[in-house]
């Protein structure tokens, strides 16, 4: 069973196969949670997200049709819950005093490659954040072409829209995220 392309696992859990189905969620998981915790800003919550994706497409697995591939419809369903809980989130967004990215600075180990190091976390920091702060459907678009190198054609079946309009997100994403991080590209 683990020889089947995707199309066929869905085929299977469509009839009730949860073992065809468990497959599935092995070959993508990594995918979905990793572009939940890129979209949602960090871990918190995007496993939680996983499993909602994967029991949305077991309660659908009747209605699968294989026009696009199984990871572009896996993806639109991210999409959506990970659009709703970003939402929900903005709703109810909170300040707290414990959380340990409030903007203090972090102890390095000491010496250059402790600097080097902390350089590097307040980097990646600076893009998350960056990235967290574009609109949904360009974060979303980074996210897929840089983090699961997702061709356009598939992002904008994901995004359920054309391909100039991905490519144009893109852009205006690439442009935001410049100067968002023109003190740390500066310093490249």
């Amino acid at each position: 069973m683990e020889e089947l392309d995707d199309a066929g696992l869905m085929r299977l859990a469509a009839g009730g196969d949860e073992r065809a189905f468990e497959i599935l969620v092995e070959r993508h998981q990594n995918m979905v949670v990793g572009t939940a915790a890129k979209m949602l800003g960090g871990v918190e919550g995007a496993e939680d997200l996983a499993q909602q994706v994967f029991l949305r497409a077991w309660q659908a697995a009747g209605r699968y049709r294989p026009t696009a591939k199984f990871t572009t419809w896996l993806l639109t369903i991210t999409r959506n819950l990970v659009f709703n809980e970003c939402r929900r989130r903005m709703a109810h967004r909170t300040v707290s005093l414990d959380d340990p990215d409030s903007g203090l600075p972090e102890r390095a180990c000491g010496g250059a490659a402790g600097a080097e190091a902390l350089h590097e976390r307040e980097l990646e920091r600076a893009v998350d954040a960056a990235i967290a702060a574009l609109p949904e459907s360009q974060r979303l678009a980074v996210v897929l072409r840089r983090f699961e190198a997702m061709p356009y054609g598939e992002i904008a079946e994901v995004l359920g829209t054309s391909v100039p309009a991905v490519k144009s997100l893109l852009f205006r994403a690439r442009a935001d995220l410049q100067v968002r991080l023109k003190g740390y590209l500066a310093e490249g």
